[in-house]
């Protein structure tokens, strides 16, 4: 394999969870009857730009397909987080009326509802019609198409090129992230600005994030290498910011290379720090394996233990990370009976691989558990307060990553 973004031949391995079945792939009952796909699950690391990325197994238009299940709306946190974003990026670049907003993987509007609503002209950019088509519903012009060089070309062609384009976990999620990157300066006005905002690579390895590794990411980023791409691309990177969600993400501030901003001195601080924790050393990959492992061996002695005193576990959040660490581990209906999610489009289904089926938060009411495995550890302080009714049956919450713990 070469490597997805300098084309150096991939010698290092960096995680290998088996197969597994693609984590977005939520299953309605007569699919418990089937033959379910399964993908080798393999991380790797180029040694030469350090871009950490999957084997190249399964396909992105597989993957991100009509009936994709994942709707960003259904997070509160993470609707608060979208409207101070577009409060604050309005207030930075003085976005107006007259400006011109993209959003590429603009979901179900979570985001540009707000541009909509403050009189900013703004387009989303949306391959699955799930959730393209919940946003048109709420008054966002989408273009369901994967976005990629030719079609940054064709909307500069068509004088739509934007002021800002911004793309919240996406860059993770591109199987060719160097067309992606070209898409991007293609689409980008000439003083124009890029945000992009993606889990960061050295809080996945610091805090053992392995449940962050499935086939829709195809890309485990670091500032340094996030660069190097743009820069290839013929653009740079003039601010970052670091943020807390998923767990520890970046938002990077990208221009067109001969753009007029200087370079803030966030940038060259957090490149030293990356130096400093050795994201340029090839030691620092090998021992995340053995973490890995460590986390997926302390949950099941967890779940057996509970299953042996007759305590009553239950999952909350059908989320992709979920899956990955539940296949991992190979949990099945005997250890978690079932999960609780908020999604009403994930709701009456099953997790993709264990067959865990998803009920409505209002099972866990009726059910009394001992204890919630929140699997989405990164909203866990949202979902204990949103089930804090809970406390009348001593309820604790349990996370699993980085290391078992329980509330």
């Amino acid at each position: 394999m070469n490597c997805r973004h300098c084309k150096n031949t991939i010698k290092h391995g960096f995680l290998d969870l088996g197969f597994a079945p693609p984590s977005n792939e939520y299953l309605n009952e007569k699919d418990l009857f089937r033959v379910e796909r399964y993908f080798p699950l393999r991380l790797s690391v180029c040694e030469k730009c350090w871009l950490v990325q999957t084997e190249d197994y399964a396909k992105a238009d597989e993957l991100f397909d009509a009936d994709y299940a994942y709707f960003s709306s259904t997070s509160r946190s993470w609707l608060a987080h979208a409207k101070q974003y577009s409060e604050d990026i309005t207030n930075k670049l003085n976005l107006s009326g007259d400006s011109f907003v993209i959003e590429i993987a603009s979901n179900d509007g979570y985001l540009l509802k707000n541009f909509v609503d403050a009189g900013v002209p703004c387009l989303g950019i949306e391959p699955t019609s799930s959730t393209a088509v919940a946003a048109e519903k709420i008054g966002i012009p989408v273009l369901q198409e994967f976005f990629g060089e030719r079609l940054g070309a064709r909307l500069a062609q068509e004088g739509r090129q934007a002021d800002l384009i911004c793309g919240n976990n996406v860059y993770a999620h591109v199987p060719d992230i160097n067309d992606f990157t070209l898409g991007l300066k293609r689409a980008l006005k000439p003083d124009g600005t890029i945000t992009l905002e993606f889990p960061h690579l050295m809080q996945m390895i610091a805090q053992a994030q392995f449940d962050t590794a499935y086939h829709e990411h195809f890309s485990y980023l670091s500032l340094s290498t996030v660069e190097s791409i743009f820069n290839t691309a013929g653009l740079s990177i003039w601010d970052v910011e670091e943020l807390q969600t998923h767990g520890g993400s970046l938002r990077v501030y990208g221009q067109h290379i001969d753009g007029g901003r200087e370079q803030t001195a966030a940038v060259s601080e957090l490149l030293h720090e990356e130096d400093r924790f050795g994201l340029r050393k090839i030691e620092t990959y090998a021992d995340f394996q053995a973490r890995a492992d460590t986390v997926k061996d302390d949950l099941i002695l967890f779940l057996i233990e509970q299953k042996r005193t007759g305590k009553k576990v239950v999952g909350y959040g059908a989320a992709a990370k979920g899956n990955t660490i539940l296949n991992y581990a190979g949990i099945k209906t005997d250890l978690l009976p079932f999960i609780c999610d908020a999604a009403a489009s994930k709701q009456g289904k099953f997790m993709p691989g264990s067959h865990i089926p998803i009920y409505p938060p209002s099972a866990l009411e009726e059910y009394e558990p001992d204890y919630v495995l929140v699997l989405p550890w990164n909203i866990a302080a949202e979902v204990k307060e949103q089930n804090k009714h809970l406390s009348k049956f001593n309820t604790k919450f349990v996370t699993a990553v980085p290391k078992l713990e329980i509330k």
